[in-house]
């Protein structure tokens, strides 16, 4: 029971993360677009990319010859065979059923179609790292290895974990982190013991007593309160 909770309240939390969000990277988007637009002289072989897309930060490896390998979640290979179709630019829609349905590949675009109109910084993230990063030659042939398709989780093993694996040694994000410690103050916060309760109450008033409503509301609201 205690797994089937867990797991319950992961997959909850999945589906929130982009919304809660929102607000954060809406920010860091219109500050990002400030920015000049990056050439593509400037750029590196094993340079860190990041662009705003959607309501997230998403990241890629500069491969050279204007290509970068980056992790995308994509629905369209989960319903259909045609690689000349699966190959084109992922739009968002397609992004967000793959995020849903955690459907995804480590694929190679041109930067132009990685950005998706958005302004892109370059290595912005080793100022965050207290290590090095490795060479830029060993992390453009890690991000080259990994191509192909791959586990997706919005959490625990995201685009930005596929970059800093391949340039800093060790996969991470500091947007799940972030999101994780907004997560904790609404555990902590007592008045989420109430509204859930209050939610589960009326959820039991409208559906009926039953196994499949007054359980799963009563254990989470407990789960609250114990964790606040």
């Amino acid at each position: 029971m205690k797994s089937l909770l867990v797991g319950l309240m992961v997959f909850i939390f999945e589906k929130i993360f982009i919304f809660a969000n929102l607000k954060k990277f809406s920010l860091e988007k219109r500050k990002v677009r400030a920015r000049c637009a990056i050439e593509l002289s400037t750029l590196k072989r094993g340079d860190l990319l990041e662009v705003p897309r959607t309501l997230f930060v998403h990241f890629g490896i500069y491969l050279g010859n204007n290509k970068v390998a980056h992790l995308m979640p994509d629905i369209l290979p989960a319903i259909s065979d045609d690689e000349c179709l699966i190959g084109k630019v992922v739009t968002n829609k397609r992004l967000i059923l793959g995020v849903l349905a955690k459907v995804a590949s480590i694929r190679v675009d041109t930067v132009q179609d990685f950005a998706y109109g958005g302004s892109i910084m370059v290595n912005h993230m080793d100022k965050s790292f207290k290590t090095k990063p490795l060479s830029n030659e060993e992390v453009a042939q890690r991000a080259e290895k990994l191509v192909g398709a791959t586990s997706y989780s919005l959490l625990w093993d995201n685009c930005e974990h596929f970059v800093t694996y391949c340039r800093y040694g060790f996969p991470m994000s500091f947007q799940t982190d972030k999101f994780c410690e907004i997560v904790k103050k609404i555990i902590r916060d007592q008045r989420s013991v109430v509204i859930s309760a209050a939610l589960g109450l009326a959820l039991t008033l409208c559906v009926g007593v039953g196994p499949f409503t007054t359980l799963p509301s009563f254990l989470f609201t407990f789960t609250l309160w114990m964790a606040s």
